[in-house]
């Protein structure tokens, strides 16, 4: 395939990313407007963005599993539908349990999205690799940074024309994405390969499950700061419009650290890379807590910096140890385990409440070394889809060390 027809796939999918992850972000945007104007109480409002959250995250294995069992090339598109035709519903106001219906719809397309079109970002072929999968990753950091806009504007419109405004990006998804006419192609008109990094002995379950504890971890530590990193720079005296900086500050890191991912892998290797960063998230974290103010928006762009770097080199590595079941690998490494990440906010708050935020946020500092200690010990793919073997990790060198054929004599 020439270098423009793998562009073009991988522009395809990351905007198709960001159009279906708007609705992601969507929900927790609604939030507002469905306190104010429908006068939903705050648990009511909680439980909508719980359905959403449960759907879009906890199910995703589930549609992977179907994707590694059946072709399904109608998947993706349909899954982008689902997603807006759901957001755009909750302006019906049929009652409430309708309305959770609707934004549970939306979080099943998400969830159906995800691990099909992260499949075909890996396996088409020309050698997709990992700066696709970054730059796939970044479509769908910029959808959910957008939501909010999006939302706003939408609902500026007075009737029901502002609610199907909401679901123009999930058309454009839609257009991006349509299986071409038969035969023989695929989604996006592009056949499917193996993985370029996939080894031929089979899945590596343990490695599989260490690099998802991985995960997990990650979760915690960028979901808790996240959710309270502007709640501890107002505490410190920055006020709310400080608390937004050092937010801003976060995405914008974490926007850069995905980009960033891709072409440090190809420097060092994915596993090298991974536990690498999570090192440096380390004192980055620390320094949020521990330095001046001033110095806390660096810090907090340096930390999701750091912790989005293995983003997308998780996906790639968990496809490449379950080669026979990418699906539910990126299933797993981009839902499952990102929502397991996210029961611990409620512990953050609770040991906030108990003691002080900043004691509260201290384990996310320490957390990454956890997740340093767990990569280091995973291994690294052979570059070689015909390798027979998985050669452990210790950077890329190690990789071109592997064992050559032996030569007719």
């Amino acid at each position: 395939m020439k270098k423009n027809s793998i562009r073009i796939r991988t522009a395809a999918f990351a905007a198709g990313h960001s159009c279906v992850d708007v609705y992601q972000g969507a929900v927790a945007a609604l939030v507002p407007f469905l306190v104010a104007e429908r006068a939903y109480d705050y648990a009511a409002a909680s439980g909508i963005v719980l359905a959403a959250s449960l759907l879009s995250s906890v199910v995703q294995p589930l549609f992977g599993m179907l994707t590694d069992r059946w072709p399904m090339p109608w998947l993706i598109p349909s899954a982008a539908a689902a997603a807006g035709l759901g957001i755009a519903l909750v302006g019906l106001d049929a009652g409430y349990p309708a309305t959770v219906a609707a934004v549970a719809l939306s979080g099943l397309g998400v969830a159906a999205y995800h691990p099909a079109a992260a499949r075909r970002v890996r396996t088409a072929p020309g050698g997709a690799g990992h700066t696709a999968m970054s730059w796939f990753a970044l479509g769908g950091n910029v959808g959910f940074a957008c939501a909010p806009l999006l939302v706003g504007g939408a609902l500026a419109v007075p009737g029901p024309a502002g609610w199907w405004l909401l679901a123009l990006p999930a058309a454009l998804g839609v257009l991006l994405t349509l299986p071409r006419p038969a035969g023989t192609r695929g989604a996006t008109g592009f056949p499917e390969t193996s993985a370029p990094g996939s080894r031929a002995g089979g899945d590596d379950r343990p490695a599989f499950l260490r690099l998802s504890l991985v995960v997990v971890v990650r979760s915690v530590v960028f979901i808790g700061l996240s959710t309270f990193i502007a709640l501890y720079v107002r505490e410190r005296g920055g006020g709310g419009t400080a608390g937004a900086v050092a937010l801003c500050a976060l995405f914008a890191g974490s926007a850069g650290g995905t980009l960033l991912g891709g072409r440090l892998a190809e420097r060092w290797g994915r596993v090298t890379t991974v536990h690498r960063s999570y090192a440096a998230a380390v004192p980055a974290i620390a320094g949020i807590l521990l330095l001046p103010l001033p110095l806390v928006y660096v810090c907090a762009a340096l930390a999701a910096t750091a912790l989005y770097v293995p983003f997308s080199l998780q996906v790639t590595l968990g496809q490449d140890y379950l080669p026979t079941r990418m699906g539910t690998a990126s299933g797993v490494t981009l839902g499952l385990t990102v929502s397991v990440g996210g029961l611990a906010s409620p512990l953050i708050g609770a040991a906030a409440d108990a003691a002080s935020l900043r004691t509260a946020l201290i384990p996310l500092a320490v957390l990454p070394v956890l997740a340093w200690a767990l990569s280091r010990r995973l291994p690294e793919p052979c570059p070689d889809p015909g390798a027979a073997r998985v050669v452990p990790e210790a950077g890329a060198a190690a990789v071109a060390k592997t064992e050559q054929p032996d030569l007719p004599a």
